[in-house]
């Protein structure tokens, strides 16, 4: 028996020195054998080890040269016990990893397995934490196919041998509590598959990572940022948001500002300069580009790496909250780009994280994307799911941002999205519709309803799925509303075209109404139509420099005062000259020019009409809430409609997308009084030729356009005009 014990534990040791031991557990630390008390402890680059005992240091004796030492004695040392180290003539004296069993409840575990665990960041990743008294970091991590897996970092030398994790069964989960170890010490996981290969891994669900290019986390990275926001989230709880205005600022933050010598602003930074910006130009809210840890700044942020971790390019999570804060505190929500369609093929990361398709398809014709040339999760494994529910709820919890704009989910629809025949799969029952994506987002956006009120999901879908911004129990997808993609192309492609064509493509703005009510739409001008290529708004616009401003100015009052809540990038609201270059701030310089700085002057007027007056906000989302005038006057290239409040808010738009000026234009009026001019492209103030009706309409007894009164009005070229009862 005793031969057969020594062949036991030799083959212990040599999985141990081979870096195969699967389960430390059951051979290092405090152990009963054979009537003693025995600890086990491997410390290769030590020269000698004690162990501290009520009674003084006991030595411990070498069992093998490289740096295995046993302790035998006839009572178990009091817990949790220290080892006095001696290593390249200097002393340490630490806590024993393996004294400390494994933390994670059984229940945990099984929400995790259920895809049901929506706060798998408290769990998973690295914790500092107490326990039995003693402070260290608790590290856990989802490895279901490996054979081993250590948590390496400067503090072991990055040997896996050194510290191997504990698994929990068939949970796939592998714990460590590390003793002693001090928050921010940079680590990652040592995994090694069951073919024998060595995979060195950053932990998916870390909290902070060092600054590209390194690519570490900081272990125990938490939030300690004391929030000064509770009367907004109250607000927010029981915001109308259906009826309230909504206009967002999307800005990409390395290239909104920086500082003369190319550096990034900070957070902080942020806060400090974007927020007052915000506030003078009447935007309720700011849509930050994925702030999400990422490898490339060239990717923009969409292609993560880090689900759970603020981006150290821009400052810490707690500097992120502080901007986020002071947002609040401003009364200007925050929402965040987030991105669970796909993932990037960094060996570092997600890709092959155990040396097996883990969080992606195994085949290629599921799990990847050439567009992009990322992995595309599985969102079928309830792994996968309780990881991307997690991150969700991180953000929204953790962070307090106010709603998630869901990147490309017509990818995640679609089997066959940007596919050739045979390069896809189909479904069980024959379709191209992804159906575990779509109960992904069902979930999702469930979660974020229930748990976060008042906090949006707004869908970047370009498609004609249906019901993406209808509740779940009735059939949708759940989101709080979608991207109006048709209405931006059909806007752009429009407004492109020589104004002596239009005439002839009227259509393509009158389409909208078609539809535009079987959503709650969002008209966005995003990064995505001033990039790779396709020019800045201004670019896009035909006819001399004057004809271009003007066309800007119609086109951006025309989505002001159309039916829907507004986007727009940073640099749109300076008539930014040239396409968005993400390697730099945007063209600060060109409001020093009257045109821009016109256009300026217009966006902020506009945001705070739009703001302030219910008739262009309120019923966005209601077919009450729009009419006709004149839709029919394609001759002359001009277009007229009235934008109703639910209290009998009244606005009239009236928009002439040619440069010819239309004198005495009789225009249908709803009601007998006078009107104001309250808003036109065509001011001076806006660099236009101030062309208009001096502030003041008088409704005629003359029915005209269906309605029972109207006037006669000049209509400025190239320009919207905005009437509404004095």
């Amino acid at each position: 028996m005793k031969k057969n014990a020594h062949a036991h534990v030799d083959a212990r040791t040599e999985a141990l020195l081979q870096g195969r031991l699967h389960d430390p557990f059951a051979y290092l630390g405090p152990h009963y054998e054979n009537g003693k008390h025995v600890i086990r402890a491997f410390h290769p680059y030590a020269s000698s080890l004690w162990l501290e005992t009520g009674q003084g240091s006991q030595p411990m004796q070498r069992t093998h040269m490289h740096g295995l030492f046993e302790w035998h004695g006839s009572a178990a040392p009091t817990h949790p016990y220290r080892l006095r180290l001696v290593q390249e003539g200097a002393e340490q004296l630490l806590h024993d990893c393996y004294a400390f069993r494994p933390q994670i409840s059984s229940f945990d575990l099984h929400l995790f397995n259920e895809g049901k665990l929506h706060q798998g960041y408290r769990v998973l990743g690295s914790h500092a934490m107490q326990v039995d008294g003693v402070h260290g970091i608790r590290f856990a991590v989802w490895a279901p196919n490996a054979e081993r897996v250590s948590v390496v970092g400067d503090f072991n030398r990055w040997d896996g041998r050194m510290h191997p994790m504990a698994v929990h069964g068939s949970s796939g989960v592998w714990e460590l509590f590390i003793p002693d170890l001090a928050p921010g010490t940079l680590y990652k996981f040592e995994i090694r598959n069951r073919s024998g290969a060595l995979l060195v891994k950053t932990d998916p669900y870390a909290g902070a990572f060092e600054l590209r290019p390194g690519t570490a986390a900081r272990a125990g990275a938490g939030i300690s940022h004391e929030w000064q926001d509770a009367a907004w989230m109250e607000q927010r709880s029981t915001w109308d948001w259906l009826h309230a205005p909504l206009n967002v600022y999307e800005i990409h933050i390395a290239s909104w500002k920086r500082h003369p010598d190319g550096r990034f602003y900070t957070y902080r930074e942020l806060a400090e300069h974007l927020i007052p910006y915000l506030k003078d130009m009447a935007y309720t809210h700011v849509e930050l580009m994925p702030v999400s840890e990422h490898p490339l700044d060239e990717s923009w942020g969409y292609q993560t790496t880090g689900y759970f971790a603020a981006t150290s390019r821009f400052g810490t999570a707690d500097e992120l909250c502080h901007f986020i804060d002071s947002c609040h505190q401003a009364g200007i929500g925050v929402l965040l780009d987030w991105v669970p369609a796909h993932f990037p093929q960094d060996s570092f990361a997600l890709a092959r994280f155990d040396g097996t398709a883990l969080y992606e398809h195994e085949d290629p014709r599921l799990g990847y994307h050439h567009d992009w040339g990322t992995h595309i999760f599985n969102f079928g494994r309830n792994e996968v799911k309780s990881f991307l529910l997690s991150s969700a709820h991180y953000w929204l919890g953790q962070f307090h941002f106010d709603g998630l704009r869901v990147d490309a989910v017509a990818s995640m629809l679609y089997l066959d999205y940007s596919r050739k025949a045979g390069e896809w799969l189909p479904n069980k029952f024959g379709g191209r519709e992804n159906l575990e994506a779509i109960d992904f987002l069902r979930e999702l956006n469930i979660m974020v309803h229930e748990v976060f009120p008042g906090a949006l999901t707004l869908a970047e879908e370009s498609t004609s799925w249906p019901a993406v911004s209808r509740p779940v129990y009735l059939g949708g997808l759940g989101f709080s509303m979608k991207w109006n993609m048709g209405w931006m192309n059909d806007t752009l492609s429009f407004m492109q075209i020589d104004p002596v064509h239009r005439r002839y493509h009227l259509n393509q703005l009158t389409f909208s109404q078609l539809y535009a009510y079987t959503e709650n739409f969002v008209l966005p001008f995003s990064h995505d139509e001033v990039v790779h290529g396709k020019g800045s708004l201004l670019d896009k616009m035909p006819g001399d420099a004057w004809q271009k401003f003007a066309n800007l100015r119609l086109l951006l009052a025309y989505q002001m005062s159309s039916p829907g809540k507004k986007l727009n990038f940073m640099g749109n609201e300076l008539a930014q000259g040239r396409e968005w270059r993400s390697s730099w701030e945007i063209e600060w310089w060109q409001l020093g020019l009257e045109q821009h700085r016109g256009i300026q002057h217009m966006v902020r007027d506009l945001n705070r009409l739009y703001r302030d007056m219910a008739a262009l906000h309120a019923l966005d989302f209601q077919a009450e809430g729009f009419s006709w005038l004149d839709c029919h006057d394609a001759e002359r290239s001009l277009l007229s409609f009235l934008r109703r409040g639910r209290n009998g808010e009244v606005a009239v738009v009236l928009l002439n997308f040619t440069p010819v000026p239309r004198n005495h234009y009789r225009i249908g009026l709803p009601l007998d009084c006078t009107y104001k001019e309250i808003f036109n492209s065509d001011s001076q103030y806006y660099g236009g030729s101030n062309h208009g009706n001096n502030g003041v309409i008088h409704a005629q007894h003359t029915a005209w356009m269906g309605q029972a009164y109207s006037a006669e009005v000049e209509l400025p070229p190239l320009a919207c005009v905005i009437l509404m009862p004095a």
